[in-house]
């Protein structure tokens, strides 16, 4: 095992006296090319060009000396720090920091990010990042090859966003750049790059505040409750949008951060906006233009972002992406049948007969969803007389893929 490994930030400025001193005393230097190639790295290090962090940390556990590993930014934020403290690699590792290449790209912008998400964008990652991308109005992603800026912008279609994209923040060939993210595919980017995605209306509460109270999206904004009462959305809504009813249906999906929701036949947009409002991004769809009007018009006015398909289902949705949750609010059965052949992890709907619950209940079960079913009937009260107001019935249907249930 290694004496004594030290990881140090670099960010491009000279390195403190704490980080000359660790990496002289050096026996193995691991990082980059561009670490390597700093003149400070002891000309008889061993030295190890860091790709996989897991293969470097089995390298440095077996390694009798001094380790000294490099990496930009502040390495304790999404850095090499979590991997080489794993228990299985047994590693004692002290850290000196740097300002993170996400502050760095935030400075060079000029801008606050307390209110910004932060999120690592893999091949494995890139698509529930661009989610978040869809579903904020401040995101800075952190790349890599492959989940870069040009892919970004490919997945975003259909999404207008504004890119700050940064490169190389910290060497001599640092260079801000600012696109849209419809010509961010028309480019090659280098490595490595922070992407600053900014776009949509601003959230209830945010404009022009001095300062909030908690990093990333302030959970707190816009008004209490998961589900809204109808006079929220200013419109009568449908016989399909009952506030039991979509409470019932959040809860089954439990729509998240990452998570792209299809809401198809989306009404006046009542439960688009509250999956929305619980972080998701979310793709409206309906056939009937003033629904889809009257659902932005809202969706703007409450400060949450929707991406608005105007079509009829099942033939709009083939070239939508692939959604993690589906909620049908129109289109019965053919609707859920094609939804089901794209494999989201769950899907919700209503009938209104049983018949028509079990033609559907048969359909997700033939396409290998665990099945339930509930008969919901709430009945609102005037509570000036206690007299009954409204009563509404419906066949609630889940369905859920056994081996993506989470």
């Amino acid at each position: 095992m290694a004496d004594r490994v030290t990881v140090i930030g670099w960010d491009g400025s000279p390195l403190t006296d704490a980080a000359r001193a660790a990496l002289g005393a050096a026996t193995l230097v691991a990082g980059a090319a561009h670490h390597l190639a700093l003149p400070e790295v002891p000309a008889g290090a061993e030295r190890i060009r860091l790709g996989s962090v897991a293969l470097a940390a089995r390298r440095i556990a077996g390694h009798r000396g001094t380790a000294v590993v490099l990496a930009d930014g502040d390495p304790g934020y999404f850095g090499v720090v979590r991997t080489l403290r794993a228990p299985e690699f047994g590693l004692e590792v002290e850290v000196v920091p740097a300002v993170s290449s996400v502050a760095a790209a935030f400075a060079r912008a000029g801008m606050p990010w307390d209110d910004a998400q932060v999120v690592v964008a893999h091949r494995r990652t890139l698509r529930r990042a661009v989610n978040v991308c869809r579903a904020h109005t401040k995101v800075a992603v952190l790349t890599s090859p492959g989940a870069g800026p040009a892919e970004l912008g490919l997945l975003l279609e259909g999404v207008h966003r504004s890119f700050v994209i940064c490169e190389e923040l910290g060497t001599e060939r640092e260079r801000v750049t600012i696109v849209t993210s419809e010509r961010a595919a028309d480019h090659a980017w280098r490595d490595p790059n922070v992407v600053i995605v900014l776009g949509g209306p601003a959230g209830p509460g945010t404009a022009g505040e001095a300062g909030g109270w908690i990093a990333g999206r302030d959970p707190s904004a816009g008004p209490r409750g998961w589900s809204l009462p109808a006079e929220a959305y200013g419109a009568p809504l449908g016989e399909g949008e009952t506030q039991p009813l979509r409470a019932s249906q959040l809860a089954r999906l439990g729509p998240r951060v990452g998570d792209l929701v299809w809401d198809i036949g989306c009404g006046s947009g009542a439960f688009a906006i509250e999956a929305a409002r619980a972080g998701a991004a979310v793709i409206a769809v309906d056939s009937d233009r003033a629904a889809c009007a009257r659902t932005d018009a809202t969706a703007r006015r409450l400060g949450v972002q929707l991406q608005i398909v105007h079509g009829t289902a099942p033939h709009i949705l083939e070239n939508l992406p692939e959604p993690d949750v589906v909620r049908v609010g129109a289109g019965g059965a053919a609707v859920v049948s094609a939804v089901a052949d794209r494999r989201p992890q769950r899907i919700v709907t209503h009938a209104g007969t049983r018949d028509a619950a079990e033609l559907i209940g048969r359909d997700l079960t033939e396409h290998g969803y665990g099945v339930e079913c509930a008969l919901l009937q709430s009945v609102e009260l005037d509570t000036r007389a206690w007299t009954e107001k409204e009563r509404s019935v419906a066949f609630l249907l889940s369905g859920v893929l056994p081996r993506r249930s989470a």
